[in-house]
């Protein structure tokens, strides 16, 4: 096949300018789109994140069917503030934009529209700053089901350039949550944090759900290990079930694992767990799930930082005391471990090393980088750029999530884009905003330093090297090895897929590469924990090679229990209570 020539090319081009008139014209006639809220939902102005919404997939509501994937459907933010009832905003073609980047890009046809109004609130913090965040009101931090949040009701409208304008009104507000009631084996905890709650300048809690053992309520006498189960928010334990799997269940497709009714399998994996916790001679303990929502994230990342506050140490010293004091936890270091995948895996193994001497054990599956020379596909501090590779005469766009087979599923650019479209000044909730927003200096407004910027992917390394000294894991174990590695041997067991969907295989293989150089000449004790990884496997690998992924990350609180009794056994101390939670 011969490419047309340059010249062909150019006479072609001027030809269709010739015989449109709307060729090389500025495009003035952008669809008019405003959104408003009536007094009767606040006769107060409101603060917040307008997101327009459109859909070509009449299957839900608009607003549950904007992420990160292949199927995403459109929003376009715009940030309000002093927003009066009846008065409307204009969202234009200047509007933060994804997939498609401007409204005025949308091809012309008939849309589902709706819009969201992501309500913010003004926090005082203590260092003198005064900032607007969307707090969490026990959804997890998700503006598309947060109560109180205004939505308009779903309707079709003909979207195009020139089109009829269009007048949305958020005459709807989102219902609060009932929280979930006790029950035999799952319980609650909510303490108000005096850290906290002094850092952001109002009453601040932190929560856990709690997975007691068989016999709890009979055998008052005995006292429990515990097990932090870190993940993100969770108002129980979906992967335990004390009743068979229902018979009427209808079966799902799961795309992540491509499997035909997996719900059906993951009910009777959490019946299975359900029959093994009640078992005899099955190890009682304790199991807790964190809730430290906050402003930025459905989850802290577990450690004190410069714009979330000290939630490593209000989790340490508040939080896991007051579990123990009331679910009669041990309540000593050789009784705690911790394990975790993803953004849990990189808290269990971050708490382990900065509060070494608190926790006997650290079961990291598929941890977020833990070395930000492997920040999934970008060195943040050798490349110049998020987005792309530079090559000599070339840039090569970077991924940020593939599927199992490497095929890529979002780039970079476009993951960028969809967090900034959510919400300016790191505000989006999503997965890059919080890694700012926990490992970022605050910057001069009150709101986390940009680590790169989201219009030209030009990383800061300054900032860079701020995330290095505070944040990087490996950076920090190759530091402080002389007097970190006493206390962490044998403490560390680390697991990944090496084909993660977000590459965080990358920064394990380079935590290895040090671990490895642990216990020989010059280099400290040796680490004596291990590292292992899952051939082919994606997100999120746990550590067992007997099962697929799709059933081995059902197993978290039963999978680990084996080496960790093994280390019980080997450390805990002359004298310590090792048998009135054998029963």
């Amino acid at each position: 096949m011969r490419l047309p020539s340059i010249a062909s090319v150019a006479m072609l081009a001027a030809a269709c300018l010739c015989l449109n008139p709307e060729a090389g014209r500025a495009q003035t006639d952008v669809q008019a789109v405003s959104v408003s809220f009536p007094a009767a939902r606040s006769a107060k102005p409101l603060d917040g994140r307008v997101l327009l919404l459109l859909s070509n997939d009449p299957s839900e509501e608009p607003r549950m069917q904007i992420d990160d994937t292949p199927r995403s459907q459109m929003v376009f933010g715009v940030t309000v503030d002093g927003l009066k009832p009846g008065e409307g905003v204009s969202v234009d073609d200047k509007a933060a934009g994804y997939p498609i980047r401007s409204l005025k890009d949308v091809p012309a046809g008939e849309y589902t529209v709706q819009a969201v109004l992501d309500v913010y609130e003004t926090f005082h913090r203590a260092d003198g700053k005064t900032i607007k965040l969307s707090p969490d009101r026990g959804e997890g931090k998700h503006w598309n089901l947060a109560p109180g949040n205004l939505y308009s009701k779903p309707v079709k409208v003909r979207v195009g350039r020139g089109g009829a304008p269009i007048a949305i009104s958020l005459d709807q507000v989102i219902a609060p949550i009932v929280p979930e009631a006790d029950t035999k084996y799952i319980r609650h905890i909510r303490i108000q944090s005096a850290l906290l709650t002094k850092f952001w300048g109002t009453p601040t809690y932190l929560s856990a759900v709690v997975l007691v053992p068989e016999g709890f309520d009979e055998h008052t006498e005995a006292h429990y290990p515990l097990m932090i189960f870190h993940d993100h928010f969770v108002t129980g334990f979906d992967d335990f079930r004390t009743t068979p799997p229902d018979p009427n269940l209808k079966p799902n497709y799961s795309e992540r694992f491509h499997l035909e009714g997996y719900n059906g399998i993951q009910q009777e994996e959490a019946y299975k767990e359900y029959q093994q916790w009640i078992s005899p001679k099955f190890p009682r303990v304790l199991v807790m799930k964190i809730q430290h929502t906050n402003p930025y994230y459905d989850d802290s990342y577990a450690v004190n930082s410069a714009n979330l506050g000290p939630y490593g140490d209000a989790i340490e010293t508040e939080l896991v005391p007051a579990v123990e004091k009331q679910f009669r936890g041990i309540g000593l270091p050789w009784a705690r471990f911790m394990y975790g995948g993803s953004t849990g895996g990189w808290e269990s193994l971050a708490v382990q090393i900065f509060y070494p001497d608190h926790y006997n054990g650290a079961f990291v599956a598929c941890p977020d980088p833990v070395d930000f020379h492997a920040y999934m596909t970008r060195d943040l501090y050798k490349d110049e750029n998020m987005f792309y590779l530079q090559g000599a005469n070339k840039r090569v766009e970077q991924p940020a999530m593939r599927d199992y087979l490497g095929h890529t599923l979002i780039s970079m650019r476009d993951n960028i884009a969809y967090e900034a479209a959510l919400g300016d000044h790191g505000r989006s909730g999503e997965q890059f905003d919080i890694w700012q927003a926990v490992y970022s200096p605050e910057g001069k407004d009150g709101y986390p330093e940009p680590i790169f910027d989201k219009e030209t992917g030009a990383i800061d390394h300054k900032v860079a090297e701020y995330w290095k000294e505070h944040y990087d894991l490996n950076a920090m174990l190759q530091r402080d090895w002389e007097t970190l590695g006493p206390k962490l041997q044998g403490k560390i067991h680390l697991y990944v897929g090496s084909d993660d969907t977000y590459f965080l295989n990358n920064a394990v293989y380079l935590m290895e590469d040090f671990l490895k150089t642990t216990g020989t000449p010059g280099h400290g004790v040796p680490y004596d924990g291990e590292v292992l990884y899952g051939p082919r496997a994606e997100h999120c690998w746990n550590g067992d090679p007997t099962l697929p992924n799709a059933l081995s990350r059902l197993h978290y609180n039963t999978m680990y229990l084996p080496k960790i009794m093994d280390r019980i056994a080997k450390t805990a101390p002359a004298g310590a209570d090792v048998t009135s939670w054998r029963y």
